[in-house]
């Protein structure tokens, strides 16, 4: 007999079922499981060394979130089928697929052009295929092709399912509580009006401390500048790489994968090439960054290295643009300290922006439902904090360059 029902200790929010035969197979498909070797942080870890929680949990915990979610509209009437339920469980364990190693530091530069979303539906596609259709009304859902809307809503809005378990659970992870949000009490207040997807209005407040929360993860977490730094040091390094590369220098990474990818650029092939990139996870950047130490190339060696040993390159941020006379003081101390050329000191010393939007009203809002029946979207309700200050975006420029009194 093939058991129809999983349960998963985690542990943010105890046992998660997994009770559908669908669901149990996504679960256990390569595709899924290699989500284990993905940190759902990246380099946060540096900072914050409990961070070292994977994809794999995320998906999880937000699948769990979905599966109270839908029970909550369920008892408020809201109709619901069960296989429209079983269709949105199977598109929230599979929405971050798509994710490569330290997927947002490496977005761009390994595969150009093509986005994660967009190589999560690629793979909810194959996955369809091998599956005869099983995944047709999840992959219409998660497209946002599905009549009703406030299904895709729920995985991808202001106020998702996706967004609740990773404050809560990068919070959790990091032992930083300010990102420590009400989900239950935010899921407890969700409803459907109109076919939108809603928040009574007794949970204002919630969704305020939700907003706030985000916002402070951002800053203290998601953009701390050990952690910019690290990321960015691996976009140098791999940078570095593929230009040796393109100058025909043997460059050897530690898996034929990320070799491929290092030395490939046809994004518009990408499809063909989906089930080597399925191979790749952070375990191959990370045993190829440690090879590299040794490497002859001067500048690809020391960025490893003080990767490796966390050295990482100092970040100043600032309101205001960093001054080019400064920058260029400071390229020049570079060359003479390494011994490299201007351009190639541009791995070691450059400026760039952080951006965080707490509530942006262009994007999907959060539309509050008052108790007279009407809608007003939460940055227009009477008293509420989020006024115009958390829907502007907040813009630090940053300088990251390596410190020369650090002994290398």
């Amino acid at each position: 007999m093939t058991h129809t029902r999983k349960i998963i200790n985690d542990p943010v929010y105890g046992f998660i079922t997994i009770d559908h035969p669908l669901l149990l197979h996504i679960i256990a498909h390569p595709y899924y499981q290699r989500l284990r070797r993905i940190h759902q942080m990246a380099f946060a870890h540096l900072v914050y060394p409990g961070a070292v929680h994977t994809r794999l949990h995320h998906s999880l915990g937000a699948y769990h979130l979905m599966c109270n979610a839908l029970n909550e509209l369920d008892n408020k009437g809201i109709l619901i089928t069960t296989e429209e339920k079983v269709a949105a469980k199977a598109a929230i364990l599979l929405h971050d697929a798509g994710h490569g190693p330290f997927s947002h530091a490496l977005e761009n530069i390994l595969v150009k052009d093509v986005s994660h979303e967009e190589i999560s539906i690629l793979i909810m596609q194959l996955m369809n295929k091998e599956l005869n259709g099983q995944l047709d009304m999840a992959i219409e859902i998660f497209t946002d092709k599905y009549p009703k809307q406030f299904l895709h809503q729920l995985i991808s809005g202001q106020l998702d399912v996706d967004r609740m378990d990773y404050l809560t659970r990068d919070s959790f992870f990091t032992g930083v509580s300010e990102g420590v949000i009400g989900y239950d009490r935010i899921i407890k207040m969700l409803t459907v009006h109109e076919g939108q997807l809603m928040v009574e209005e007794k949970a204002i407040y919630s969704i305020e401390k939700f907003l706030v929360s985000r916002r402070l993860m951002y800053w203290q977490v998601y953009l701390h500048k050990a952690v910019l730094s690290a990321e960015m040091m691996l976009v140098k390094i791999v940078e570095r790489a593929k230009e040796l590369i393109s100058g025909g220098m043997s460059v050897p990474s530690s898996s034929p994968t990320f070799d491929f990818f290092l030395s490939n650029n046809q994004s518009d092939q990408f499809i063909n090439h989906l089930n080597k990139f399925c191979l790749l996870d952070d375990y191959d950047v990370l045993a190829t960054i440690k090879n590299w130490m040794a490497h002859p190339d001067k500048i690809l060696s020391i960025l490893c290295r003080l990767l490796v040993e966390r050295r990482l390159l100092k970040v100043k941020l600032q309101a205001e643009p960093v001054d080019e006379a400064i920058i260029e003081t400071m390229r020049n101390k570079i060359c003479l300290f390494l011994g490299v050329t201007e351009k190639e000191s541009s791995y070691f010393i450059f400026a760039g922006e952080a951006v965080n939007t707490t509530y942006d009203p262009s994007e999907e809002r959060i539309q509050i439902l008052l108790k007279d029946g009407s809608v007003k979207d939460i940055s227009k309700v009477d008293n509420a904090l989020i006024h115009h200050t958390l829907a502007s975006p907040v813009k630090k420029n940053y300088i990251c360059y390596l410190n020369t009194d650090a002994v290398l």
